[in-house]
């Protein structure tokens, strides 16, 4: 049976033009002008040029109004917003044929590093069997120049895909004929095998070298664990004969595929700040980077070609009124992103001074101790805004000062409190952390409970696991993997 009853609802939505003004905000400058670019060529009705916008967008809100109030039973907005009265093929145009052939031209430069292996097969002499094979073998060297799956593995691709048989021993032999080519070390298995075989084309005659060898060969293990001592005992050298062999290894290169100027695949990347910090006679200012972000505007033809429209609104046809009503879509999207555009540039601003703001000792100065503990929330409460939006802003975004260029993320930091009960950053305990080791004798490099004790001599109260979580975090290793000889 049914019944008819009301429901009482609280909903919170967000319009189109929210969204849009919430996705134009966390993307970086990079991409806002590759936005814009598309919104350009999506919507006639945006321009960019100033001498085509004498009608503003104030002009048109204006018409709108004073037009839909003249005569709403002719002509209504509402009559058009079905979108079974416009059929998408309207706001389509198909400027192609089936007959149109769109090709692509690859540009390449040089060869990449698996086909240059593969151009010194030619040097040596192989039977065809044994090309299959080496070929095979190459196929499955990564970019770095090992050789990572096991030779049985690469006997059983060989039987099943191209029903070729060999054994582990063939396959070994055409294995050492590859390791001969270039680039030296090509072709290992692992890292001791890598730096042994580029050791072997080194001068054996020299006593260092020789050393090298045989540390590679019989105390591998503890050359990477950096227990000199132990190498020193077992073969009887002393330190400085130790220290020019280990000079020697470090000369190697631990990933030879990489050392092959691979053009294709190799991008440099280039960051575009989104602010630009700059010190004027001991005052800050900040600006936005729009360098190449055009002065949007509404394109005067396409308004005034709907003012004309809409003032002859009695006698337009079926045809005429489609025209106007998409018109003024176009002109209603045009006018909410220039809006979004400028809400954009004022939320950006207006984050990025509270930080500056928050943090002006430090931006004076570009010294890292002298840097706040700050979160998303003391932004958030001294702006007004929603600590969402402050994380957008901070997303993705850099700004570029008199001391360098850095990403917003940079400026915010967890805070930890002094023996004083001073509140200071984490970053400034970082930066001391830094120094130390930096300062520290590579002979004897400083435990991570010497280090808290240094801290704590300096009234930071810091136990031994968090020292040991900043040098993480810092990319430092533990104290036995920084001695030196």
């Amino acid at each position: 049976m049914q019944k008819l009853s009301l429901q009482q609802k609280l909903l919170q939505k967000l319009s189109p033009q929210q969204i849009q003004v919430i996705k134009l905000l966390e993307i970086p400058t990079m991409q806002l002008e590759q936005r814009i670019k598309k919104e350009l060529e999506e919507n006639p009705v945006l321009d960019m040029d100033n001498d085509n916008s004498e009608y503003q967008e104030e002009e048109y809100d204006n018409d709108l109004k004073s037009n839909e109030d003249k005569d709403n039973d002719e002509f209504s907005v509402d009559d058009y917003l079905n979108d079974e009265d416009y059929p998408s093929y309207k706001y389509t145009a198909q400027n192609y044929s089936k007959d149109d052939k769109f090709t692509e031209i690859p540009f390449s430069s040089g060869s990449s590093f698996h086909e240059y292996v593969e151009q010194q097969l030619s040097e040596v002499y192989l039977s065809e069997h044994e090309l299959v094979l080496a070929e095979q073998i190459i196929g499955n060297i990564d970019e770095d120049g090992y050789l990572r799956r096991d030779l049985e593995s690469i006997m059983d691709d060989l039987a099943f895909m191209q029903n070729v048989t060999t054994d582990e021993f063939e396959l070994l032999r055409i294995l050492r004929v590859i390791q001969e080519f270039e680039p030296p070390g090509v072709g290992a298995r692992n890292l001791r095998e890598c730096l042994r075989l580029q050791m072997e084309r080194k001068d054996l005659s020299k006593t260092e070298i020789q050393l090298a060898s045989r540390i590679l060969r019989d105390t591998f293990d503890e050359f990477t664990r950096k227990h000199y001592d132990k190498i020193t005992r077992k073969f009887g050298v002393s330190e400085d004969e130790l220290k020019r062999a280990i000079d020697e290894i470090l000369k190697l290169n631990p990933k030879p595929g990489s050392s092959f100027s691979n053009t294709i695949n190799r991008t440099n990347q280039s960051i575009i700040p989104d602010f630009i910090l700059e010190l004027m006679d001991g005052e800050l200012q900040l600006s936005l980077n729009q360098r190449n972000v055009p002065d949007l505007h509404i394109n005067g033809h396409y308004a005034n070609m709907l003012k004309a429209y809409q003032e002859n609104r009695k006698n337009l046809s079926r045809q005429d009124k489609d025209t106007v009503m998409f018109m003024k879509q176009k002109l209603d999207s045009a006018k909410w992103f220039i809006d979004a555009i400028r809400q954009r540039q004022q939320t950006l601003l207006l984050v990025m001074n509270e930080i500056i703001d928050y943090q002006k000792e430090y931006f004076m100065e570009g010294d890292e101790t002298k840097m706040r503990p700050m979160i998303l929330k003391d932004i958030a409460d001294r702006t007004g805004l929603d600590i969402s939006t402050v994380s957008r802003v901070s997303n993705s975004k850099y700004i570029q000062t008199h001391f360098g260029i850095f990403p917003l993320k940079y400026f915010f930091s967890e805070s930890m409190q002094k023996d004083t009960g001073e509140e200071v950053s984490t970053r400034e305990i970082k930066q001391i952390l830094k120094e130390c080791i930096e300062g520290e004798d590579k002979r004897k490099p400083l435990t991570d409970q010497a280090l808290a004790e240094i801290l704590k001599q300096k009234s930071y109260p810091i136990a031994r696991r968090t020292v040991a979580k900043y040098r993480e975090q810092m990319d430092i290793p533990v104290a036995r993997m920084r001695k030196e000889l």
